[in-house]
């Protein structure tokens, strides 16, 4: 699953976000602007994928306490909704110094804590937004 369908993943699984039957509405995991994707997967206005920890991390013992905390680049609960200015931001500073710098790894570990504070089971969220709202058509 790449690109649309892991927007649609990281919003499905964010207790933040609010269904609507366009899409998902939420805020940036960072600055909480406004942020969302539609049903169909593309992104609303700024928002992109934010890969919590860099997908360049996965792999380095440095990042191994972190990685392992989620299993894999894509799972869902690396996975948030950012908007480009700070996903841009932290990715020019934070990912790109690695993990052998403390400051990042503390960074990168405080923005995981955040967004597993916030993680959901994406099956169950969908099938009780169905159950609440009458829509079948998502009960899966």
């Amino acid at each position: 699953m790449r690109g649309g369908g892991l927007l649609l993943l990281a919003a499905m699984t964010d207790t933040k976000a609010q269904r609507t039957p366009e899409g998902w509405l939420t805020r940036c995991l960072h600055c909480r602007s406004p942020v969302g994707v539609l049903e169909s997967g593309a992104p609303l206005a700024v928002t992109t994928l934010e890969h919590i920890i860099p997908r360049s991390w996965f792999g380095s013992r440095l990042a191994a306490e972190l990685t392992t905390a989620v299993g894999s680049a894509d799972d869902p609960r690396n996975l948030a909704l950012a908007c480009a200015r700070c996903n841009q931001q932290k990715g020019r500073t934070h990912d790109a110094r690695g993990p052998s710098d403390a400051r990042a790894v503390e960074v990168v570990g405080a923005l995981l804590r955040r967004r597993l504070a916030r993680y959901c089971d994406a099956p169950e969220r969908s099938r009780r937004w169905a159950r609440e709202t009458g829509r079948a058509r998502d009960a899966g």
